[in-house]
Formats: structure tokens, C-alpha cells, sequence
């Protein structure tokens, strides 16, 4: 007669505590201190593709999942224009066609310092990307720092990434 009671009190305390977290819709970085994964060994036609020795190199950088049929991807590519002029940005277009990738960056600007390609999505579940868009801070190490889920605009961007860019910036 206690097992149903203890089971409902178990979920209650367990709902609790993730109600009472800083911020209950945060994905936390899973890879964060680590080294980031291998980005695969395929790019687009015409563009320089990203290595993982790229990501070593020094100083802070940025990776971003990203794909032509993505809206969100389309609403954050402003910001990730801006950042380009900061700091390297990469990208890894993921499970999208050749053509669809090509004529998203002639039509919105190609922000990227290099790129990767993801057409199966293994590279996407190494990083433990669930959905582009994500975008991912890297130190001068190739460490991740930081896993930010979601298109980068607005209060999100201001409020969640950019705080966590900066500090890596400072870090530096």
C-alpha cells in the first residue's frame, strides 16, 4: 500500500526541483569542458571546408547547425553575419541538399569562415545537436564552452548567449 505513495512522492519531489531550477528550459551543455567532435569530412562545392584542426586553432570561435529548410535558421542569420565580423564563425549545414545549402548562402550572404556538411546527421548526434538551429562557443583549445539551442535573436541572444560569449571572450 506505501509503494504508490512513495512512487507519487518521488515524481513530486523530482517535479519539484526541475521547477525550482535558474532556468527550467535550458539544455544544459552536455559536452561543455570537452573537446569538440569531429565535424566530418565533407563541405559544400566552392566553399573551404571546416577541419577539426580549425577548431584547435587559438582563440574563440563559433560553430553553428544550421540548414536551408530551418525558418529559425533564417530568422538568426543576421546575427550570425554580425558575429562573423568578430570572430570566426563555422558552420555544418545539416541533412540538406547541395543546391537548397548553395542557394541559401547566395540568397542571405555566406557568414562562414568554413563549412562542414552533415547530409546522414551523425555529426549533429556526436555534438548532441537535437534540432538546428544550435550554436556552440569553442575555446583556443577546441574545448566546448557553451551549447546554445535555438535560433540566436533577440532577449535569447542578448540575455543567454551573448553574457556566454563575452565571458569566453574575457577569458581569453
Amino acid at each position: 500500500m506505501l509503494v504508490p505513495v512513495v512512487v507519487f512522492a518521488g515524481f513530486a519531489a523530482l517535479a519539484g526541483w526541475s521547477l525550482m531550477r535558474d532556468n527550467p528550459n535550458a539544455l544544459p551543455t552536455a559536452l561543455a569542458g570537452r573537446e569538440a567532435p569531429s565535424v566530418g569530412e565533407t563541405t559544400l562545392p566552392g566553399k573551404t571546408r571546416l577541419t577539426d584542426e580549425m577548431l584547435r586553432q587559438p582563440g574563440v570561435k563559433i560553430v553553428n547547425f544550421w540548414a536551408s529548410w530551418c525558418p529559425p535558421c533564417r530568422a538568426e542569420h543576421p546575427t550570425l553575419t554580425e558575429l562573423s565580423k568578430r570572430l570566426p564563425v563555422y558552420g555544418v549545414d545539416l541533412k540538406d541538399p547541395e543546391r537548397a545549402a548553395l542557394g541559401f548562402l547566395s540568397e542571405h550572404g555566406d557568414p562562414y569562415k568554413a563549412l562542414a556538411t552533415d547530409p546522414r546527421g551523425r555529426v549533429a548526434i556526436d555534438w548532441g545537436v537535437t534540432a538546428p538551429p544550435e550554436t556552440f562557443i569553442i575555446d583556443g583549445n577546441g574545448r566546448i564552452l557553451y551549447r546554445h539551442a535555438g535560433p540566436l535573436v533577440r532577449e535569447d541572444y542578448a540575455n543567454r548567449f551573448l553574457p556566454e560569449l563575452e565571458k569566453a571572450l574575457a577569458a581569453e
